[in-house]
């Protein structure tokens, strides 16, 4: 397990940076954390590290976004998923072998993630735009 404090938007980026120089194209990337936690934030940077051009949002409304770079990645949003039979219309078994999957709000769908997906968790600190982010299933994370 890793741990690592943010004290920004840009460190959070900057973390997800560094998180996309270890990949190698079919990970799957849980987040876990509260709105507003920094999810999408890591996602960028994620993204960013990855040379994806493309404006990196949350798919709140469109439930995945598609982004290619260096690998194709797909940016879950799972906040309304409520079981199988949603989780299966948002084509998330269909992609699990052809890209990156980051995951936000994987709260809702634990049981449903392999053993070795990357899990992060963000927390907030109390203090503004400090966050606590809690790393498994990777090493060795510089930033």
């Amino acid at each position: 397990m890793i741990e690592i404090i943010s004290e920004s938007l840009e460190k959070t980026e900057n973390i997800g940076k560094a998180i996309a120089s270890k990949l190698s194209g079919t990970e799957i990337i849980a987040l876990f954390g509260e709105l507003g936690a920094g999810k999408t934030a890591l996602t960028r940077g994620i993204c960013q590290g990855l040379n994806i051009k493309d404006n990196v949002c949350s798919p709140t409304f469109a439930i995945v976004n598609e982004y290619s770079g260096k690998y194709k990645v797909y940016h879950f949003d799972m906040y309304r998923v409520k079981g199988i039979d949603d989780l299966s219309s948002t084509g998330y078994f269909d992609c699990l072998t052809t890209g990156i999957l980051i995951i936000e709000w994987s709260e809702n769908i634990k049981e449903f993630l392999p053993d070795d997906a990357i899990k992060v968790t963000i927390k907030y600190s109390g203090v503004e735009n400090k966050r606590m982010l809690i790393f498994e299933g990777v090493e060795g994370i510089d930033v």
